[in-house]
């Protein structure tokens, strides 16, 4: 009786491990009703999940569907996972890296999920790139080049598919317990030997403070290794956008740029950094700091871009059309410019805002159903602390025409916090 269960977490309640079991089971068989999964996310949000709880959701979770199985081999398996961040494209250039680097790289990757940009739309908006590979061919291709960076199969993980969809449809998003089970339950069924994870906080963030990150973090760093993976978590500010793209072939292509040694210095910062945490979690270097430094030596190689090209091959992409594409200023119609009024100090970039915007204009989804518009999206020129005069370039604006554009523009200004010098 499933209104049993949504009224005992309601009322604060908890569930046993049978009765999560059973309803993960009930889910993905279609037993069960929109509205009343919604009303139960819901009570999850509100009430949360103790320990038992959590560890009974993201097992159950897993165990809904197939598992990668790998060969034998002497490079571990590893991935990296973030908690949504806006202009977060980090997996984009890591995964060719930590290949160059002589890792297997088995990525299962998401869709936006509110405000924050999704690895699997990133990916498709490059021209033929397919996310959609089935278990099979995600192992083949990890194994002959290194690297798959796919969804979930049919078979994979499949509640987890049909929760993370009505999350982002419910306001049940930055729900601790949810997040952790989703994340978690996809990277365990990836068979790894050693994960990163990349937890935001600030005001784009699902976590708004460092506190409530940092118990996230630690929250699922002690559910991954009870379940066997050496798994680290790294602290990430989301106050402002994470490089300087927003959007999703604009990420992808500021993620070419990082990969040929152009991208924003914060960008390839935290790229670098969750290589070399990997590297030390593996054995492969002696310490976080031998680690930067074979990462970065690595990255500024070029071999990673190598695999990156070796990766869009592998997925259907076309190289001649995906290089035209990089080349076009303006993909989306128009590259507006969004300059600032007055002058003074640049205190904040409202990333947040920037978010809530492009998901209203098409980047994201407000509704399952809603189809993305690949390139729309903003390009930031200056970053939070800098010093600005009236007229200066604080971003372009990417739209089909110049009407939208100035109709975003005129919203977006506003992101751009100026305060007068004294």
């Amino acid at each position: 009786n499933f209104l049993s269960l949504i009224e005992t977490k309601r009322d604060g309640g908890r569930h046993s491990p049978e009765e999560i079991a059973g309803i993960i089971r009930e889910l993905v068989a279609g037993k069960l009703p929109d509205y009343q999964v919604a009303a139960w996310l819901m009570a999850v949000y509100f009430r949360g999940f103790d320990r038992e709880e959590l560890s009974a959701l993201t097992m159950a979770m897993r165990d809904s569907g197939e598992r990668l199985e790998f060969p034998d081999d002497p490079r571990p398996l590893v991935d990296k996972h973030s908690t949504g961040g806006v202009g977060d494209k980090v997996s984009l250039p890591l995964a060719p890296l930590l290949v160059a680097l002589g890792f297997r790289v088995p990525m299962i990757s998401g869709r936006a999920l509110g405000i924050t940009g999704g690895t699997l739309d990133k990916l498709e908006s490059i021209p033929g790139f397919t996310t959609r590979l089935t278990k099979e061919q995600i192992v083949r291709q990890v194994q002959e080049i290194g690297v798959a960076m796919a969804g979930q199969t049919e078979h994979m993980v499949p509640a987890d598919r049909i929760l993370y969809a009505m999350r982002d449809v419910t306001g049940t998003v930055p729900s601790l317990p949810l997040i952790t089970a989703s994340i978690l339950s996809k990277k365990l069924a990836e068979s790894l030997d050693a994960l990163v994870l990349d937890v935001k906080f600030g005001a784009a963030a699902f976590m708004k403070s460092r506190e409530e990150a940092e118990a996230l973090g630690r929250t699922m760093v002690e559910l991954a290794t009870d379940c066997g993976v050496t798994t680290r978590f790294v602290l990430n500010d989301m106050n402002q956008p994470l490089g300087r793209a927003v959007g999703n072939w604009l990420e992808v292509k500021e993620s070419v740029d990082c990969l040929e040694g152009r991208g924003p210095e914060d960008l390839r910062k935290l790229v670098l950094e969750c290589a070399a945490h990997l590297l030390e979690m593996t054995g492969r270097v002696g310490g976080f700091e031998e680690g930067l430094r074979r990462a970065a030596s690595t990255l500024d190689s070029g071999a990673p871009l190598q695999c990156w090209e070796r990766l869009l091959l592998s997925q259907g992409a076309n190289l001649d059309t995906f290089r035209r594409k990089l080349a076009e200023p303006a993909p989306a119609g128009i590259r507006w410019e969004l300059r600032s009024r007055t002058g003074g100090r640049l205190t904040c970039i409202d990333a947040r805002l920037i978010g809530e915007l492009l998901r209203r204009s098409g980047a994201g989804r407000l509704r399952q159903a809603d189809r993305i518009r690949w390139d729309v999206g903003v390009e930031c020129a200056i970053k939070a602390g800098r010093t600005v005069a009236q007229g200066d370039l604080l971003a372009h604006i990417h739209a089909a025409n110049e009407s939208e554009a100035r109709e975003l523009g005129s919203e977006l200004a506003s992101a751009f916090v100026v305060e007068p010098s004294v």
